[in-house]
């Protein structure tokens, strides 16, 4: 059982943070603490697809004299990993811009709060 474990320790790692980050972002009541949860769920998905992408002993997908297909590791994980980096950090500066324009507005981070606030009619 333990072998096994090993053997797939970056998957399990990835749905361990991936958990962490979900009760993150489902328990608590604070804003940034959410977009932490977010941004922790993020890069476990990042961890997931690289481990599943990488294959050992295999080299990196450049062009090399008597290399065959084979030898290569898959590229597409490598690009959608970076793809989802550059999204992710874009959608972090927007959520937190946006969590700057709630603080100023309700001068709190807790969205029970904000709600009460926003039912009360206070802008």
């Amino acid at each position: 059982m333990l072998d096994q474990i090993l053997a797939c320790l970056p998957e399990v790692v990835a749905v361990l943070l991936y958990a962490i980050g979900f009760m993150l972002l489902l328990l608590h009541k604070n804003l940034i603490k959410k977009i932490i949860g977010l941004n922790i769920m993020d890069t476990s998905m990042y961890l997931f697809l690289a481990s599943m992408g990488y294959i050992q002993g295999n080299i990196a997908p450049i062009l090399t004299e008597g290399a065959t297909v084979a030898d290569y590791i898959n590229p597409i994980p490598s690009g959608l990993v970076l793809t989802g980096i550059v999204v992710s950090v874009s959608t972090t500066a927007l959520m937190l811009a946006l969590v700057i324009r709630l603080y100023r507005a309700y001068h709190t981070l807790n969205l029970d709060e904000i709600y009460i606030e926003i039912q009360r009619g206070r802008r």
